[in-house]
């Protein structure tokens, strides 16, 4: 069964980079779900695809995988562009502004 290592991306939620610095070996579903006709659950018989491995480096998790026999694709994370502003957060109320500011 292949497997996926990767670093995730922030979440949507925040501006903050938090929980994105590990990389992840995660299992790639060998079964599609299927949908239970009493509940409307869905539900798989694959449980590798429940596994998720946290490292604190790429080379962690390739050393696990091939010291486990684990076939990976490794995909790289794409950098991320900064927006750094030359006055900052002080230049939103600075006396010196060429429009008048509102919410």
């Amino acid at each position: 069964m292949p497997a996926r290592i990767y670093r995730p991306a922030k979440t949507a939620m925040s501006s903050g980079t938090a929980k994105s610095k590990s990389w992840v070996l995660e299992y790639v579903a060998d079964q599609s779900r299927e949908i239970d006709p009493l509940m409307g659950w869905t539900s798989s018989d694959d449980t590798q695809a429940q596994v998720r491995l946290k490292f604190p480096s790429k080379e962690a998790a390739l050393d696990y995988a091939e010291e486990h026999g684990i076939d990976t694709v490794v995909s790289e994370p794409h950098s991320r562009k900064y927006n750094i502003r030359p006055g900052g957060y002080g230049d939103n109320f600075a006396t010196n502004r060429r429009e008048p500011w509102t919410h």
